[in-house]
């Protein structure tokens, strides 16, 4: 599988065609309809039953995937954040959705990606999301005043977002050694600050040698195969409702701009051990038991890994402060809102002055009491 993976990428606006009129439709989030702006017919989507079937993982890069289980793409990277666009044909101009800087489209290039399963429609319109947005950044301190004049200004601004993502299942057998600490009481003779002899009982751990196997399942462990967003961000916005997942249908992602991972396959998985680490480890702490554990070693194998290809909604803005670029992603699900955020150092200072100025009147009544 040496040509399926691509760098950044984000498709530009997928749309569909009104069956009445012909014009752009667009999908109309937390419906099964495309709905048409020129005419105000609402085309319905025909959604078929939806079984999710997972992909084995080993047995997928053996093979290298089938030629249809893949699609071409054109990208473009963007001078202003790095972030790479993917094209539709015959685009001659266009601009990056993650920080609206014109692109240069003679720089495209063309890669090979896997395609996705499964997408996870948009159910939070702009509206909906708008109201989030603005909730969120009024709930922020020291934040400059000019973001939450942006964020109560921001409709036309957030840009609609299929975001990327591997899941991944897997059974684990994690061989650990540590110690088992069990706590016991020894009492102690001390002499009190008057002289006066006393005992007290003090806590002290005996340690034990431990070692054993614990077993874990994990199911749609996800990772966000983007790199355009941070990644601690993208995970916050969990949990998705996965058990809502449609099988890929190009319809609902009319009117939305779609990217494409760069984060490949194999890569993702590596990720997804990051993920599953504090889940074992925390099953091997219960499994030592005592009152307080150390794990020394840990030594995990993966076993009957599956995966699949996902897209989730997302509404994404950015905002300028200062010659910097921060950015805001809403679960188009829940509602979720998680960001960067610039911090006023005017606000920060003025609190300062305010705390410097309450200690010094306090400082001086105190002393003219005293006096």
């Amino acid at each position: 599988m040496s040509n399926e993976f691509s760098e950044k990428t984000a498709e530009v606006s997928n749309f569909v065609k009104c069956k009445d009129c012909g014009a752009n439709l667009k999908y109309l989030p937390g419906t099964p309809y495309l709905n048409c702006d020129y005419c105000g017919a609402k085309n319905e989507i025909e959604v078929a039953a939806t079984e999710i079937i997972e992909n084995d993982f080993d047995s997928f890069l053996d093979e290298k995937a089938h030629q249809e289980d893949k699609q071409e793409i054109s990208t473009v990277k963007c001078d202003g954040c790095g972030a790479s666009t993917t094209l539709k044909p015959n685009i001659t101009s266009c601009t990056c959705p993650y920080c609206d800087t014109p692109l240069v489209i003679k720089n495209a290039s063309t890669s090979t990606i896997i395609k996705p399963s499964y997408v996870l429609p948009f159910k939070i319109d702009r509206k909906k999301s708008t109201e989030e947005f603005v909730k969120w950044a009024g709930s922020l301190w020291f934040a400059p005043n000019k973001l939450k004049d942006y964020a109560a200004h921001s409709a036309d601004k957030l840009n609609g977002i299929y975001m990327p993502y591997w899941t991944y299942d897997s059974n684990t057998i994690t061989q650990y050694t540590g110690l088992q600490g069990i706590h016991y009481y020894v009492t102690e003779s001390y002499t009190d600050s008057e002289g006066r002899s006393q005992t007290r009982q003090v806590q002290r751990t005996r340690w034990l040698p431990a070692s054993g196997t614990v077993y874990n399942n994990f199911d749609d462990v996800l990772v966000v195969s983007s790199k355009s967003l941070p990644e601690n961000l993208a995970n916050e916005l969990e949990p998705w409702d996965l058990n809502e997942l449609k099988t890929y249908d190009d319809k609902f992602l009319s009117g939305f701009v779609t990217e494409s991972y760069q984060i490949d396959l194999k890569f993702g998985f590596e990720k997804a051990k990051n993920r599953m680490q504090p889940v074992i480890k925390s099953s091997v702490i219960s499994d030592i038991g005592g009152d307080v554990q150390q794990v020394t070693s840990m030594d995990s194998t993966y076993n009957d890994i599956k995966f699949k290809h996902v897209l989730l909604p997302v509404w994404l803005s950015s905002y300028r402060y200062k010659d910097k670029v921060y950015r805001f992603l809403i679960n188009a699900r829940t509602g979720e809102v998680q960001g960067e955020r610039p911090y006023s150092a005017a606000k920060i200072a003025l609190l300062v002055i305010s705390i410097l100025a309450v200690i010094g009147a306090g400082i001086y009544f105190y002393m003219k009491y005293k006096s």
